[in-house]
């Protein structure tokens, strides 16, 4: 077995815990309540989603794929019996049966990966959507999946919601990082429509955090920590981003769990819990232009 550097281990870890908290979200919720955060989703839904990412994901890393791994030959991706077909009825009401069967699917789904990641180490090769082609990759964007979709799942059921500072902080730098890539603004238009703002730029504050970093994790035990602060800059040739305090043409200030929701659209820009101040035309541009999909 690959040995398994302490960020790497981090990540596994967190895709376990997180998928366990989202599994104690849906635990007695009604699985028809629509997710007000995904609308096109039900709470099955937003499971199934959830869960089949896990195993694709686990598929793609077993058999170290090389090309994208068609959705349709996952082993266990249609879920629970029923619930690849069943778009209501008895599974999305959440029968106690149903229900049973969703959360062992979920827990199987996250163990399979879990275990594959842990097997394979950050660094093997495989196919990625992105410039990244690695095992490491996938160990990152798993952790965030989980950890935004848990955001919906406790939207959906007014469950309350928190997340490890450096976690948060992560989820802000991997979706930064993401968009700045050349791949993704060569890909998406919305990204290459940044380019018309040159010149503005947008600063993300985090006010909870001691001493102004992203406490809870760092080389050593994890997760990187730096100051929870992000300047993005627009440009010409696409935005740049770096973890500094400066000036900037908006701003969005609150405590970084509230930040990171407004980031990936989860909370309203009029929530009390977070300040923007500057130019809110350039904010709700941005915004619309780097969504996180479901």
């Amino acid at each position: 077995m690959a040995s398994t550097p302490p960020r790497h281990a981090r990540y596994c870890t967190e895709i376990t815990e997180q998928t366990r908290m989202f599994r104690e979200t849906l635990a007695g919720a009604d699985l028809s309540a629509r997710v007000p955060s995904c609308p096109d989703w039900t709470l099955r839904e937003l499971a199934l989603h959830l869960g089949r990412a896990h195993r694709w994901v686990h598929e793609t890393v077993r058999t170290r794929a090389r090309d994208m791994v068609p959705e349709d030959t996952v082993p266990g991706s249609a879920g629970p019996a029923g619930a690849g077909t069943d778009t209501g009825g008895a599974a999305d009401a959440g029968g106690g049966a149903y229900a049973e069967a969703l959360d062992r699917w979920l827990a199987e789904g996250a163990e399979l990966l879990v275990a594959a990641l842990r097997d394979a180490g950050p660094d093997t090769d495989v196919w990625t959507w992105a410039d990244d082609r690695s095992t490491g990759f996938w160990a990152r964007r798993m952790t965030h999946e989980t950890v935004v979709h848990r955001t919906d799942a406790c939207l959906a059921t007014g469950r309350p919601y928190e997340v490890a500072p450096d976690v948060a902080a992560d989820c802000v730098d991997e979706w930064l990082d993401i968009v700045a890539s050349p791949q993704a603004q060569e890909y998406d238009e919305g990204l290459r429509q940044l380019r018309e703002r040159a010149g503005e730029s947008l600063h993300l504050h985090a006010t909870d955090q001691p001493g102004g970093t992203a406490s809870g994790g760092d080389l050593d035990t994890g997760l990187d920590t730096g100051p929870a602060e992000w300047l993005i800059e627009l440009g010409a040739d696409g935005p740049r981003w770096r973890r500094t305090h400066a000036r900037a043409t908006t701003a969005l200030r609150g405590p970084l769990t509230d930040v990171l929701l407004v980031f990936y659209r989860r909370l309203p820009l009029e929530d009390s819990r977070v300040e923007l101040s500057g130019d809110r035309g350039l904010w709700e541009f941005w915004s619309a232009r780097t969504s996180f999909g479901g």
